[in-house]
């Protein structure tokens, strides 16, 4: 068995969210044809989408021919909304959280995300209970909410929620910085994303939030953990070296809190998933894709796969039993 713990759904249409949730330039869905979309945003073309995002038939013969029996489904993250008012962030998530169960249809190979208002962590908290009462099974959030990042009073108050209620985290970055050096060749995904990542994870550990929150929560940082493996060596430098400055409020250093999250795979090399098992322990990397988007991984769980350092147990752990134990199964 193989689980992919990453991947992404837009249904296919929605209601004017205008008129649903109030406000204007929503994100809306150019059809055009059967096979054919174009996510927009305003008058601005953002990602073309194909019926691998809302086709659960399509999605089916791609994960058998890529040998997945498990896909984890969260949303796509421009949906989040979180730059806007609480109330029309709630009526939004409402509205994607009812239309993936929808389409999804209780699929058993479906394992559906939903996604909240985390600008507002009560209502967040109770969109996620409301979610997890009609089967969603965990929550994907982005990883800030404008300046805020993870280690928000807030954003753990809500994180601590998950962890009480038994909800697995995906922190999938998103909203990064533009400008016109990191506006060419996709550089906001190319080196946005793992930077936006990189300082997620250290805002937990350096913000003091894996101090405060409950050693159950179960949270995954997508994309591999961006590019914090690869510094952390520079991070625990700097800890014990200026730690007059870098401590924060973290009670240890970096290398302390490695059990207390997972990373995905979406790493494509056998160098870098080596540096994954290494540094984070082959009990806290999983399989993940980023299906259906063009910069993921495709076969989904390749690179895992091919990986000739792997023993056939570590191998194991990567292509399933860190997956059930991340989503609360026990197999």
């Amino acid at each position: 068995m193989a689980v992919d713990v990453h991947t992404h759904l837009v249904p296919k249409g929605w209601p004017d969210l205008a008129t649903a949730c109030g406000g204007t330039g929503w994100p809306w869905l150019r059809v055009d044809s059967e096979r054919a979309a174009m996510i927009m945003v305003g008058e601005t073309e953002f990602r073309p989408v194909g019926p691998q995002a809302w086709d659960t038939g399509v999605r089916r013969t791609d994960m058998d021919a890529d040998g997945i029996d498990l896909q984890v489904v969260s949303p796509t993250p421009v949906f989040f909304g979180y730059e806007r008012p609480a109330d029309q962030a709630v009526k939004l998530a409402r509205i994607f959280n009812d239309r993936t169960l929808e389409t999804l249809a209780g699929d058993e190979r479906f394992v559906p995300f939903c996604q909240v208002p985390l600008q507002d962590p009560d209502a967040a908290c109770a969109e996620l209970d409301r979610c997890l009462d009609a089967g969603h099974v965990g929550v994907e959030i982005g990883n800030h909410v404008g300046d805020r990042d993870l280690d928000d009073d807030g954003i753990v108050a809500f994180l601590t929620h998950c962890a009480h209620v038994g909800a697995p985290v995906l922190v999938h970055p998103w909203d990064m910085p533009g400008g016109p050096r990191i506006d060419r060749w996709m550089a906001r995904w190319l080196t946005g994303m793992p930077a936006e990542t990189h300082l997620s994870v250290l805002a937990m550990i350096l913000g003091g939030a894996f101090d405060r929150l409950p050693p159950e929560l179960r949270i995954c940082f997508a994309h591999g953990g961006g590019s914090f493996p690869f510094w952390l060596g520079r991070l625990d430098n700097a800890w014990h070296r200026r730690g007059d400055i870098v401590r924060g409020a973290s009670m240890h250093a970096p290398s302390h809190y490695l059990d207390r999250f997972f990373v995905d795979t979406v790493v494509f090399d056998e160098a870098p998933l080596r540096l994954l098992v290494d540094t984070l322990g082959e009990d806290r990397v999983m399989v993940g894709s980023d299906y259906p988007y063009p910069l993921g991984e495709r076969p989904a769980g390749e690179v895992v796969r091919r990986a000739g350092f792997l023993s056939d147990g570590q191998r194991h752990k990567l292509l399933t039993a860190n997956a059930t134990r991340y989503l609360g199964r026990s197999g």
